[in-house]
């Protein structure tokens, strides 16, 4: 009887002290990193406004465009390695896709996706979108957007197909948003 007391003290020694450890305090988490921009369309006037928020391992987009901001229907869009919308005509100045890896552009792409790489958006009837989209790519960080010279969203004419090079076949750039590093 005397070594079932023992054992039936011991284990409620262990119980009582893990569970001292289940309330202890968890580590500080951080608060996400939120970047906001005005969205330019080609006339070079504003057309929308779009947030990030993340951290060193996710960037989720929130993208808000008037109506009449771009055509009905399915739009591709990329995180651009340069925040410069300064050309409004092409948004050439924001350069390619945000690329550490060196991948291949696209979703299904097997030697994709690159780091610029996001989900279509959907403009409704009267060329409005409101979406959110989820990327891996970390917004801070050592290969965060937001390094030195910042990054842009580009919003393109027709769909991503998410696997042909360079840009999944998605068009020219009608809209581009600069995020600059503060």
């Amino acid at each position: 009887m005397r070594s079932r007391t023992l054992l039936v003290s011991a284990v409620l020694a262990v119980v009582g002290s893990s569970t001292g450890f289940a309330q202890s305090a968890a580590p500080a988490t951080p608060a996400p990193t939120v970047a906001k921009a005005e969205v330019i369309g080609n006339a070079g006037k504003p057309i929308g406004a779009v947030t990030a928020t993340g951290t060193e391992r996710v960037t989720i987009v929130r993208l808000m465009l008037a109506p009449g901001a771009v055509q009905p229907g399915w739009h591709g869009i990329h995180f651009h390695a340069v925040a410069d919308c300064s050309d409004p005509e092409k948004f050439a100045a924001s350069k390619a896709h945000v690329n550490h890896g060196g991948k291949a552009h696209g979703l299904l792409n097997p030697n994709g996706p690159d780091e610029g790489d996001l989900a279509n958006v959907f403009a409704a009837a009267d060329g409005s979108v409101n979406a959110e989209v989820t990327s891996p790519t970390g917004l801070v960080g050592p290969k965060g957007l937001l390094d030195a010279d910042g990054f842009a969203l580009v919003i393109h004419a027709s769909p991503d197909d998410h696997t042909s090079q360079p840009i999944g076949g998605a068009g020219a750039r009608v809209g581009c948003a600069a995020f600059k590093a503060s």
